[in-house]
């Protein structure tokens, strides 16, 4: 569905996005995962067709963005970072309106409006104003105006920013079953458990590149150990001779400002030692690896201007 090799994006002396390859199958979820200047939204864009590559190939639906922009975008649909609703229309009129842009008949576009209104459970507010509806309405809504033309591809860039947990849940479940119906999907995420709910392989990029590739669980089993002991410290303890002794117990340790992480195969058997042998640990948590681990140790936890 999509295809890149070499692919490049510069703005004048600054590299947004430096030689990257990477393919996305035919119904697949496929996520973009970095922290904020990585590269992930100027690819995206890219993909779009609405900002042209600066080297390399890329290929959409088997057309070139460069000569076929116009037949790639009827065919593909779109979830910007920010909602671009006209916000002094009715549900219903952002939906007719956006259909008219792909040229569709209007018995066609009233039809899909109703089917993607009930499809984000807006039915009942299809006469309501945007302007006063939730973030999470207007971010369903965004959705639904999305797949007014049944696209080949949906294009999500940070698609539950800001919004409450139950209607992040209730987007997974709609984007799940777009998957199941054939549509293909390409997100961006700053929700480490997001990407691992929905993607089925992923990239995570750093300073412009890709620095790994694969599944969520691919990826946990490549770069973390399968447990996570955390430790936290009273907070008079000797820290120093703390971290000295967690050093020789697990695979790798980590030292953070308010706990110590150990990654481990023996997550219950580490926490017991670590309870009985040292005074001045307060707590020990074991928890699962996660995709949020490999991705701390890939990018790092500094931030980036």
């Amino acid at each position: 569905m999509v295809a890149a090799r070499g692919l490049e994006k510069r703005f004048g002396a600054f590299t947004a996005v430096d030689g990257i390859d990477f393919a996305i199958q035919p119904g697949e979820a496929f996520g973009f995962l970095g922290p904020n200047g990585a590269g992930k939204t100027s690819t995206m864009r890219m993909i779009a067709c609405v900002s042209p590559r600066s080297g390399g190939d890329l290929q959409v639906l088997g057309l070139d963005p460069t000569d076929d922009g116009s037949q790639i975008r009827g065919r593909i649909g779109v979830v910007p970072q920010e909602d671009s609703l006209d916000t002094e229309l009715t549900v219903w009129d952002n939906m007719i309106v956006y259909g008219r842009y792909f040229d569709l008949p209007r018995a066609e576009i009233k039809e899909r409006a109703t089917e993607l209104l009930d499809f984000v459970q807006l039915s009942d507010r299809r006469d309501s104003r945007v302007d006063p509806l939730s973030g999470g309405m207007k971010r369903r809504l965004t959705i639904a105006r999305a797949l007014i033309n049944r696209p080949e591809i949906l294009l999500l860039d940070e698609p539950t920013t800001g919004l409450d947990p139950q209607a992040r849940h209730l987007l997974w479940d709609r984007l799940y079953e777009l998957k199941l119906q054939g549509v293909t999907l390409v997100l961006t995420t700053h929700y480490m458990d997001e990407a691992e709910q929905l993607c089925d392989r992923l990239v995570i990029m750093d300073r412009a590149r890709i620095v790994a590739e694969g599944s969520p669980r691919e990826l946990i089993a490549r770069y973390v150990t399968r447990e996570v002991v955390e430790v936290r410290l009273d907070r008079n303890a000797d820290r120093e001779a703390i971290v000295a002794d967690l050093k020789k117990r697990g695979d790798r340790i980590e030292p953070l400002a308010d706990r110590v992480l150990i990654y481990t195969h023996e997550g219950d058997r580490i926490a017991r030692q670590v309870d009985n042998d040292r005074f001045g640990v307060s707590a020990a948590l074991v928890r699962r690896a996660s995709l949020e681990d490999v991705f701390l140790i890939l990018a790092g936890r500094t931030l980036e201007d």
